[in-house]
This record gives C-alpha cells, structure tokens and sequence, in this order.
C-alpha cells in the first residue's frame, strides 16, 4: 500500500468511485458550509460525504452558527461528532460535554441536543445498526 503524505482527509468509498480513494478537505468543506449557514434563516447547513439515509455509515460535514440548537432527537445508530471548528455543548438528560476544535464527543444512546457555543462546523459520523 502506497502512504501519502498529504495532509488532507482521504477516504475510501466502495461504492459510486470504483473502489478507488477519495480525498475531502475536512477544512475546506467545513469553510464552505459554515459560510452557507451564515447565508441561512435558521443558521446551519449540512452535506453528508459519505453514505447515506440507506447506507450503515454516514458521514455529514455540518456547520451551525452560534446559538444554533440542533432540537432533542435519537440518534439512528452509534455516533460521534468531531469538532472541526468552534464550540460546541452536546447535552442528554442533565450532562452534558463541550467539544471544540479538535475534540471528538461520542453521542450518548439517548435523546441530546447539540449548540453551537461559537459559529462551528462538525463532522457526524453514524453507523446504524445494519
């Protein structure tokens, strides 16, 4: 296996791309809907990258401007959210746990929220149960 010593995000996916690498700036995308949520009436904006609603992984670049409440809900499957700008609080129940740059928050198997504390841009991952 070749390595490449690139510091953008590479990923691979089996289906639509023949099997080849496809390489996402995880930077870029995160600028590029942090400035559409910016452009928006309810202050966010999301593209999944990876998989889908049918897919057991989904991958979605998702950016909220602050004071954005993404309101109570399940998660479909195990979750994690990386922070890849500002700050963020993801609550459930009584706890909750702040993320920012860098940070990654793996979502609780319970109903949560998650606020922008700052204009930021996330990556969700889940993996739905298959």
């Amino acid at each position: 296996m070749r390595r490449v010593r690139d510091p953008s995000f590479a990923l691979l996916c089996p289906e639509g791309n023949n099997g080849n690498v496809q390489k996402l700036s995880l930077d870029s995308l995160a600028r590029q809907e942090l400035k559409r949520a910016a452009n928006t009436d309810s202050g966010r904006s999301a593209e999944t990258i990876v998989g889908g609603h049918a897919k057991v992984l989904r991958q979605t670049v998702m950016a909220m401007m602050k004071g954005v409440v993404h309101s109570e809900h399940e998660s479909p499957g195990e979750a994690t959210v990386q922070v890849l700008h500002g700050r963020v609080r993801l609550s459930a129940g009584d706890a909750s746990w702040e993320g920012r740059t860098g940070t990654v928050l793996i979502v609780p198997d319970a109903r949560h929220t998650l606020e922008a504390l700052e204009d930021a841009a996330i990556l969700l991952t889940v993996a739905k149960p298959g």
